[in-house]
């Protein structure tokens, strides 16, 4: 039974997609297009039991100069704390992502391949959440109309314990 669920997270599962899967896929999803100035991000937080455990909305500002950009967060949780990061992130010219941040144990990797972007790294949670590192797949898939879908899986010793799913576009100008 082990070695089918093992068979199945490996093969068949969100973990097991690669970036070359999507080389062909449109719209083109360059991050240095789009997560370039201002964008709203709402989304949801599944605990390990597959229930809502939290609802945010946040605000990315990013800013590019070439090839290298900084990307600062603020979310606002639906209990009313908040939560701030500054991703750093490279990217080359075959479109590979190194991305580093305060709470992210080491440095992030992944590739951006047509309508998606793949990014791994381990973050250290908040004191006030356990202060665990899980091990993190982050995904973002470009839609048609440009908003972008993120779903992330958050593990600890192989084991799913997180799941987040959100939307990202840019702000509209008031």
């Amino acid at each position: 039974m082990l070695m089918l669920v093992w068979a199945r997270s490996r093969f068949w599962g969100f973990r097991s997609q690669r970036p070359d899967e999507y080389l062909d896929g449109d719209p083109h999803f360059d991050v240095r297009e789009r997560l370039n100035g201002i964008t709203l991000c709402e989304g949801v937080i599944y605990g390990p039991l597959g229930r809502v455990s939290s609802r945010f909305v946040a605000e990315f500002e990013g800013e590019w100069t070439g090839n290298r950009g900084v990307i600062k967060e603020r979310f606002r949780y639906d209990d009313g704390s908040t939560q701030d990061r500054e991703w750093h992130l490279d990217v080359d010219d075959t479109g590979a992502i190194s991305a580093t941040a305060p709470d992210v144990v080491g440095e992030g990797k992944g590739r951006q391949s047509g309508a998606t972007v793949q990014l791994k790294y381990r973050i250290r949670l908040p004191e006030n959440s356990g202060g665990h590192v899980l091990d993190t797949v982050d995904w973002m898939y470009m839609t048609p109309s440009g908003t972008i879908m993120n779903r992330s899986q958050f593990r600890k010793f192989g084991i799913q314990v997180a799941e987040l799913v959100a939307t990202i576009r840019p702000k509209e100008a008031s």
